[in-house]
């Protein structure tokens, strides 16, 4: 009897200390951490001097495409498009002197992902500008839309993208004539899905022998593990089945490509770079823009991908010790987590050491 209490004794305090151990781990992530500075009521499009100050003269209009579709297949999760693609590239488009349209499948209000997490100024803006906003909640119907109007098309992601970009004839028939038109065509996420099932007039497939990017297989599969049976199929698959050359960078961090007219992009933090390209792929030197906290970031690990902790500190030194920039922890911090959510314990500990690493840094200044 008396052995037996002693193991349920032992199990109890193995139990009790990795309570402790999780919430002392949830308090120190917590405290790496800083608290939004975004003043969510006054983020204004007026109030950003890149979108206001020295605008080119009016270079035309770019249409941009967001999905109609609310729901994941026969699931009951809801989806939409995500309004941080959406509002980044709009106002890159519109700083290089783009006048931006908006349009869907079906036309009206589309349904929109707003991430909390990931919002910041540019996407607080979008939501406060009126002329944005009766845009986004009054889209055109994509088969209403007059090609020769735009100079470019733009495919927003969001996973509802996957449901009616597909098969959609109206979209399929502006990709084809912008393509073999030399229309230069953009793309990011789940908006390459408007690329599939695109037939060019010599019969063969639009992505074939064409490098591209998208959402990665990886990257649906962590979140979504029975994304196969929600999904018609993952796009990264799709893509390669249609012969393309198919570019994929690290899981949730920037990656573009460019095959001439054809800009794509992995993920929702590839569309400051693929907005911007597309506006050198219609011949003009992109406006400067002061890079975010989130983009500092994402080069923070991409460096920690290609040269280790070391590597990210010495940029983290350069960034924010050097040149007083802001990057954004929460980032770094979530990549922890998601190292963490594929059993990958010894990064999810070396990335929130750098998260630490760059609180001491700002504090320091």
């Amino acid at each position: 009897m008396k052995k037996k209490f002693k193991i349920l004794k032992w199990i109890l305090g193995v139990f009790l200390s990795l309570i402790i151990l999780l919430v002392s781990l949830f308090f120190w992530i917590r405290s790496l951490i800083p608290p939004r500075d975004v003043d969510v009521v006054s983020s204004e499009a007026k109030n950003i001097a890149y979108i206001t100050e020295d605008v080119p003269e009016y270079r035309g209009k770019i249409l941009a495409v967001v999905t109609s579709t609310d729901k994941m297949g026969t699931s009951d999760e809801s989806t939409g498009y995500e309004l941080t693609e959406l509002a980044r590239a709009y106002y890159v488009f519109k700083a290089n002197g783009f006048e931006v349209d908006i349009a869907s499948p079906l036309g009206g209000k589309p349904p929109v992902v707003i991430d909390d997490e990931d919002m910041g100024k540019y996407d607080y803006a979008f939501l406060n500008d009126s002329i944005a906003q009766y845009k986004a909640n009054n889209t055109q119907k994509i088969s209403n839309v007059i090609a020769k109007d735009y100079e470019a098309i733009y495919f927003v992601g969001g996973k509802g993208a996957m449901f009616d970009f597909p098969n959609n004839k109206a979209i399929q028939s502006l990709v084809r004539n912008y393509y073999q038109n030399d229309k230069v065509i953009g793309a990011v996420c789940h908006g390459p899905a408007a690329l599939v099932n695109v037939t060019l007039d010599n019969g063969k497939p639009l992505v074939e022998n064409k490098t591209v990017s998208s959402f990665t297989n990886e990257e649906e599969l962590l979140l979504i593990s029975d994304a196969k049976s929600i999904f018609p199929f993952l796009l990264q698959d799709k893509l390669v089945e249609e012969g393309a050359r198919f570019n994929a960078g690290t899981m949730y961090l920037e990656k573009m490509s460019h095959d001439k007219n054809l800009i794509t992009g992995q993920n929702p933090w590839s569309v400051w770079v693929l907005a911007e390209t597309m506006i050198s792929e219609l011949g003009y030197v992109p406006k400067y823009r002061p890079v975010t906290d989130e983009e500092h970031a994402i080069h923070v690990l991409q460096a920690y991908e290609n040269n280790g902790s070391e590597g990210a500190k010495t940029l983290l030194n350069q960034l924010i010790r050097d040149e007083d920039q802001p990057v954004s922890r929460l980032l770094i911090a979530k990549h922890g987590i998601l190292a963490a959510m594929k059993g990958r314990l010894g990064r999810f500990f070396s990335l929130l050491n750098l998260t630490s690493y760059a609180k001491d840094l700002e504090e320091q200044e």
